[in-house]
């Protein structure tokens, strides 16, 4: 793999607006903060780690098969088509609830549903399985953690340490492994035990109740709050509470440098205030939210 100091960034796309000094740091808003941002919650998944790549194919393949089997009419192409809208919709929620919808599209077929847990359970197989040898390799040592990170996160989190930041995550993935993975990556330092995932019960667990502790228990407004995420539901959140989102539209599979357009679309329309594709050009951000000359 190319190192990440030997990226090129790619042209800026002429129809947007760019961060100066910068070609991949888009500019949604006008954002003017009157102190900077002081607690910065992530995302997990496509925003900071690149294990779990591939698991939109996994989980649509998996709800394809179900589906096929109320002896629905739809074709193929039309059960996919189907499943990635609401599955791409629900990004960033808890995994129960891509699986709550696939019960109702199978009771609206006729057929009777299994509950949402078994349908989990069968998705967290398949999706173990395809990344078991990724988390072999990388608790053995035969892959380095940066192989498994979208590109420069240790950079951006070790900016925002430097500039005192206290560092949050959450995510729709369950909690052990969130914290497994994030060991795994060697990113437990940054974050300790500020850690959040899903949890059986699913109700008493999402990325909103995450950034109303945070603001809750450090006494502080929503203006302080930065997130950063590559789903609907995150960029929304901290939008909602007068924080600043920053769409992390990352191409995890190519790893171009360049957004993923779908995305880069849906994460402007649920507020973000930036877009990036990755973290290479975290320190033009920064400066640019702190002042910094």
């Amino acid at each position: 793999m190319e190192s990440e100091q030997n990226i090129e960034n790619p042209p800026p796309s002429p129809e947007s607006e760019y961060l100066p000094e910068s070609s991949t740091i888009e500019l949604i808003r006008q954002t003017t903060l009157e102190r900077p941002p002081s607690r910065a919650l992530f995302d997990f998944d496509g925003t900071l780690s690149l294990i779990r790549e591939g698991w939109l194919e996994v989980m649509i393949a998996m709800m394809v098969e179900v589906l096929r089997q109320t002896g629905t009419e739809e074709s193929e192409e039309d059960l996919t088509r189907l499943t990635m809208q609401f599955v791409k919709d629900l990004t960033g929620r808890q995994t129960i609830y891509q699986m709550i919808r696939l019960a109702g599209e199978v009771a609206a077929r006729g057929a009777q549903p299994e509950d949402a847990q078994t349908y989990k359970k069968e998705y967290l197989e398949r999706m173990m399985k395809k990344i078991h040898g990724r988390r072999e390799k990388l608790r053995s040592g035969a892959q380095e953690p940066r192989e498994m990170l979208v590109p420069f996160t240790r950079e951006a989190l070790e900016a925002l340490q430097t500039r005192g930041v206290d560092l949050y995550l959450a995510s729709g993935t369950d909690e052990e492994y969130v914290r497994e993975e994030v060991e795994l990556l060697g990113l437990g330092a940054f974050f300790g035990n500020q850690i959040y995932g899903a949890v059986a019960d699913y109700k008493n667990f999402s990325k909103q109740l995450v950034i109303e502790r945070i603001l809750r228990e450090n006494d502080v407004d929503g203006s302080v709050l930065i997130g950063f995420g590559d789903g609907y539901v995150e960029i929304e959140n901290v939008k909602l509470v007068g924080g600043t989102a920053v769409a992390v539209a990352t191409d995890e599979t190519g790893r171009s440098g360049r957004p993923d357009p779908w995305k880069r679309e849906r994460l402007i329309q649920a507020g973000a205030d930036f877009v990036i594709p990755d973290f290479r050009d975290c320190e033009v951000l920064f400066r640019h939210l702190w002042r910094e000359s």
